[in-house]
């Protein structure tokens, strides 16, 4: 086994704590998943095992390293400024110890974006507005998690509030076929506003658990498209007004930090509860969860690995950064 660890203030300085041990026999799936995104910051391997000392040029490199990997400025210097602070200490006083210092300040970094989303029964239909813009997988997401929702034995309808693009009502339509669940959709072009109103009227007279609602996804620049989202969430509240439940945002990873950039805006406009994180079984270098978790700290729901429904993974704080940043056990144990 091995465990990577966290710098946790206590009252005699700071103390190690191992979170989250990993068997070490065969690989882990998410890390056979993660293989390139991992491959970001594989590079350093290289740095620490060619160093001899710690010094400053070590230090510049691995800070580059971070930024290439999209964990923005934020993030990275965060990062830095702590991997400093324990070299400083002396907690941190060879290059074997380096890695397993980072990987711990990965960890308490990310750690509290890890929430999971749990439907509360008393809450029906639980509601669950996606937003996102065009091309980030937003109705596979909604298509994944009426999968999901449905194996917990949960009833599911989904709302086709794409009205825009008449392959999105298509699809949705096809995860509901698929599924076996009721799919409330108007033709081309409808009010996205009024399918959902349609929709949510619906679920809650056949006592429907989960009703996920799909959105347009045109340009998150565009500042009447935020407000056309605004008046989706004015009209659900008319009939209930704790929903929706979730807002989740769902972004694509390869789009790096401009992933970073629609949270905020999405955020400014709608007052996100979740994200979902997709394709970071392609070449994204996964930085940008980072960088949502120090900048947002908007709770990261799910992340995409693969096609399949069993592919859409509760966020796990402690996995992930294992499977980005695998330390082996003798570095983890230094010191």
């Amino acid at each position: 086994m091995f465990s990577i660890f966290r710098r946790k203030k206590s009252g005699q300085g700071v103390e190690k704590t191992p979170v989250r041990p990993v068997e070490k026999s065969g690989v882990d799936p998410l890390e056979a998943r993660l293989a390139r995104t991992r491959s970001s910051l594989g590079s350093l391997f290289g740095l620490i095992a060619g160093a001899s000392r710690i010094d400053e040029a070590l230090i510049e490199e691995i800070e580059t390293t971070l930024l290439t990997s999209d964990m923005g400025i934020g993030a990275t210097t965060r990062i830095i400024d702590r991997l400093r602070d324990g070299i400083a200490r002396g907690v941190v006083s060879e290059p074997a110890q380096v890695l397993p210092a980072v990987q711990a300040e990965l960890y308490d970094l990310i750690e509290p974006a890890e929430q999971f989303l749990a439907v509360d029964p008393s809450k029906k239909p639980f509601v669950i507005l996606t937003v996102g813009v065009n091309g980030v997988g937003k109705t596979t997401t909604i298509g994944k998690l009426a999968r999901r929702y449905m194996d917990e034995g949960l009833s599911v309808m989904l709302a086709a509030g794409d009205t825009f693009r008449a392959a999105a009502v298509e699809q949705l339509k096809a995860w509901g076929e698929r599924n076996g669940v009721p799919v409330v959709a108007q033709q081309s072009g409808a009010d996205t506003a009024a399918v959902i109103y349609d929709a949510l009227h619906s679920a809650k007279a056949r006592e429907i658990d989960v009703l996920i609602a799909d959105t347009a996804g045109r340009l998150h620049t565009q500042g009447h498209l935020m407000e056309e989202l605004s008046k989706v969430r004015r009209v659900i509240k008319k009939i209930d007004p704790e929903a929706p439940h979730e807002t989740m945002l769902v972004v694509d990873a390869g789009t790096g930090q401009n992933a970073l950039a629609q949270a905020r805006q999405f955020n400014e406009a709608v007052e996100l509860t979740g994200i979902t994180v997709t394709k970071l079984d392609g070449t994204a270098r996964g930085g940008v969860l980072f960088a949502i978790a120090h900048e947002l700290g908007i709770p990261i729901r799910f992340i995409g690995v693969g096609e399949t429904a069993a592919d859409l993974r509760p966020f796990d704080a402690g996995t992930f950064v294992h499977a980005i940043l695998p330390v082996q056990e003798q570095a983890a144990e230094a010191g």
